[in-house]
């Protein structure tokens, strides 16, 4: 006779857990799927380990763990009222009162207990459960789940700081009397956008914005120009002065000023009079985000046709989170990628190997994340768009060890893209055939030339070819020309220019590539040939050419006083690049090493020094010394800028904090003799392990062959980083080719700097162009393949 449902439930309860504050508890998301309790079949929370599985996956759950207790949650949709009012947002902020209403759709929710593995179901609420059991469903519902713990939905704009400069604020007595309407900029015949600055009183004009609208940059020249720290903005003054608008030009960002009323009041401003005209930055976001529409933001108010089905699944902005879902859009349309988490891993083996909490792992959330995009699962038209799939558990595994990703906050996409690959190198370590992440990485060959007409060659690997863009090269110089003569007259004329009449450099991308490859001075290089520090010529090409290609382009620049400026310009980017010229060609015949030792016998390694006025820049903007000065030796002391590119790309290396070591960093120019390479060759070893074991011995053959033996876990992935003259391509761990390579994708930045604005991404699948803008996807129009901000290129085989 079988038992009856509540007996077989009571026979369970020793598997039942009341939970605790502390307990992360799992009820809006499946961890192996994108599966909700909206999905069909609901969504099953373990009474165990709390974790929420779909109807489809709660049986590999309970295969693996035995748990056979689960609270089922279905939610239906509620029939929607034909007159329900639209509500305009009044606070930036998603899921809380006065935020953003996407006119969700209200649900009702029913819950049942499920027993497996035969599913048998028991009603929720009811007094004949066992108590142990209303307790603890009692506290899974009332409890705030974890997805939204860790997602931070109802987020609002950080609060506003007060100012350092508030306290002790110069103001300046020039007799100037700000009336209460009619303003002015002082240079141009702006009458918005307007900023009173509290210590002299100058009203200007604000910046301009990335697509030619806003003011004129008067009141940041001002700035730049007197170092007056502090600006109002016109306009955003009431009675209530905790709503003004105050920027502080030092600290980037807008402030409380506490002492307002009194810095006002020196000006003559009453500001219990005053009526707001004008929007606050915060509003000014609101507004943007509001407007941010399908067409507005790129293909220039196309008609967008909605694309649905495998491959075309867009991804849910969690707030910000546009650079990850740009990148990640990219990644998965790469072979390496699909293949490795979609072709050839089931979601029901990464679950079987993942830790006991699926959330964490990060080889699980990029099965899920893969299969969620790639399945066509979730990508169906609902009301002709589709909802997309929300990267939750995949933003808090992959960000767990970043700080900045983990926030809420806008990212740059790069270094976005460098974490993401360096995580999942670890997560693949020790299977090398399975890393996705070596289908971008290559190897770059460094030719250092000392005045003595000796040679050194460097390896060092890398995921991107960051490009500078030389300005000079622009293909549409009498253009700009007559542009920058107009823009003159105008300003002198105190009119605006249209922005259709704005002309921006156009410069061709072979230009770029150009200028890496071009000879550069390094300085401070210590030559043993000469046993002195000289100035050497560096010279940097391909030891291999990787499967995917990614181009960065440096469009954010430095400008004087270390302000960060966007460079406006368009890169003309070709669909099909050959770069096979630029692979290197290692020690040439009639080429002399440059020796290991200096003149005296005295051991020297060749190696850099950091430039101390490059270190002494960085370390003034506030990074670590030593990373300032590794990122200084790791560009040859090529420039500020550039120390900058590779100390915000390199950030998060496990080694960064390590010491510096001339004998055996990556960052020495370390060689050995190609002699006993060849002796140790002949005994039998492996080339990379025997110049692994010389540079480990000194260059001595007989303790070189002592290290190998006593170091049988040495492989033949040697030390890439630092290796000698006439290493040819050929790294076990780096794919290599022909350099023949097709535009497969790019990822493009609308905003003032990579920590703003927002982040698309355009993708060549299926023979036309696909646009990818947080969830919502479409063949598109008009590709904006000059504003690229990372390129993707793929190689041609063949």
């Amino acid at each position: 006779m079988f038992p009856s449902p509540m007996e077989l439930l009571r026979s369970h309860l020793p598997r039942v857990r009341i939970p605790e504050p502390t307990n992360r508890i799992y009820k809006s998301e499946c961890c192996i799927s994108f599966d909700t309790p909206r999905s069909e079949g609901g969504l099953y929370v373990d009474l165990s380990s709390f974790l929420a599985f779909g109807k489809e996956y709660v049986g590999w759950n309970y295969e693996k763990t035995g748990n056979p207790v689960y609270l089922r949650i279905q939610q239906r949709p509620k029939p929607v009222p034909e007159d329900r009012p639209l509500k305009k947002p009044t606070l930036l902020a998603i899921g809380v009162d006065g935020g953003f209403d996407y006119q969700e759709t209200d649900y009702d929710e029913t819950h049942n207990i499920v027993i497996l593995p035969d599913y048998v179901s028991l009603p929720f609420p009811s007094v004949e459960l066992p108590e142990k059991v209303r307790l603890a469903v009692d506290a899974i519902l009332i409890a705030e789940g974890a997805e939204r713990k860790e997602q931070l939905a109802a987020w609002t704009a950080e609060k506003k700081k007060v100012s350092a400069y508030v306290m002790n604020l110069q103001q300046i007595n020039s007799g100037v009397v700000v009336p209460p309407s009619g303003w002015k900029c002082c240079k141009c015949d702006k009458t918005d956008n307007l900023w009173l600055n509290l210590t002299d009183g100058m009203i200007l004009c604000g910046r301009r914005n990335w697509d030619g609208s806003g003011g004129n940059n008067h009141a940041i020249e001002h700035y730049n120009e007197t170092k007056y720290p502090l600006a109002v903005k016109l306009g955003t003054i009431t009675a209530d002065l905790v709503g003004a608008d105050v920027f502080s030009y030092p600290e980037d960002d807008t402030v409380e000023d506490p002492l307002l009323a009194q810095h006002l009041a020196f000006f003559g401003i009453d500001f219990s009079s005053l009526q707001k005209t004008e929007m606050t930055t915060a509003e000014r976001e609101l507004d943007q985000n509001t407007n941010f529409d399908w067409n507005r933001i790129q293909e220039s108010g196309q008609e967008v046709e909605p694309l649905f089905g495998p491959g075309y699944t867009g991804l849910v902005n969690l707030g910000n989170s546009c650079y990850m879902a740009s990148t990640i859009q990219v990644v998965f349309t790469t072979r390496a990628f699909i293949s490795r988490y979609y072709e050839h891993q089931s979601l029901k083996m990464a679950f079987a190997m993942a830790t006991s909490d699926p959330t964490l792992d990060l080889n699980m959330q990029l099965t899920k994340l893969a299969h969620g995009l790639l399945s066509g699962k979730y990508s169906v038209p609902i009301q002709e768009k589709q909802e997309g799939v929300p990267p939750r558990m995949f933003k808090t595994v992959i960000a767990a060890s970043h700080p900045e990703f983990s926030s809420m906050r806008q990212q740059d996409a790069l270094e976005f893209f460098l974490h993401f690959l360096d995580q999942v190198e670890r997560v693949n370590s020790g299977k090398p055939e399975l890393d996705p992440s070596r289908s971008f990485k290559f190897i770059i060959e460094e030719r250092l030339q000392c005045p003595s007409g000796k040679v050194a060659y460097n390896k060092r690997s890398d995921y991107i070819l960051s490009l500078s863009i030389p300005l000079h090269e622009a293909t549409n110089k009498e253009q700009l020309e007559a542009f920058h003569k107009m823009k003159a007259e105008r300003k002198l004329e105190a009119k605006d220019i249209d922005r259709d009449e704005i002309v921006r450099p156009r410069v061709p991308l072979e230009a770029c590539l150009a200028s890496f490859s071009a000879p550069e001075e390094v300085h401070d290089f210590y030559s043993t040939s000469l046993n002195a520090k000289t100035t050497a010529i560096k010279t940097a090409n391909f030891a291999t050419f990787p499967d995917y290609l990614v181009l960065h382009m440096r469009k954010f620049v430095m400008e004087e006083g270390w302000v960060p400026k966007k460079l406006d310009v368009y890169i003309d980017v070709p669909d099909v690049i050959d770069i096979t010229h630029m692979r290197g060609k290692g020690l040439q015949p009639g080429e002399e090493l440059l020796p290991e030792t200096g003149p005296d016998g005295d051991v020297e390694h060749t190696h850099l020094v950091a430039s101390e006025d490059i270190v002494s820049k960085l370390a003034a903007m506030g990074f670590n010394y030593l990373h300032c000065q590794k990122a200084a030796i790791n560009t040859a002391n090529a420039g500020v800028e550039e120390a900058m590119t590779w100390l915000l790309s390199h950030m998060n290396d496990p080694d960064i904090d390590d010491p510096i070591s001339h004998r055996s960093d990556a960052m020495e120019l370390q060689f050995v003799d190609e002699t006993s390479v060849e002796t140790l060759i002949s005994f039998g070893f492996q080339e990379d392990v025997a110049r692994k074991a010389l540079k480990a011995s000194g260059g001595d053959i007989e303790k070189a062959t002592d290290w190998i033996f006593s170091h049988p876990e040495a492989s033949a992935s040697a030390d890439t980083d630092a290796t000698s003259s006439g290493m040819q391509a050929g790294d076990p761990g780096v794919p290599d080719g022909i350099g023949r390579y097709k535009l497969m994708a790019l990822v493009s930045h609308i905003g003032t700097s990579t920590h703003c604005g927002h982040y698309v991404a355009h993708v060549h699948k299926d023979g036309r162009w696909v646009i990818f803008n947080d969830s919502k996807v479409g063949a598109s129009v008009d590709p904006p393949k000059d504003m690229g901000y990372l390129y993707f290129y793929e190689r041609i085989d063949g």
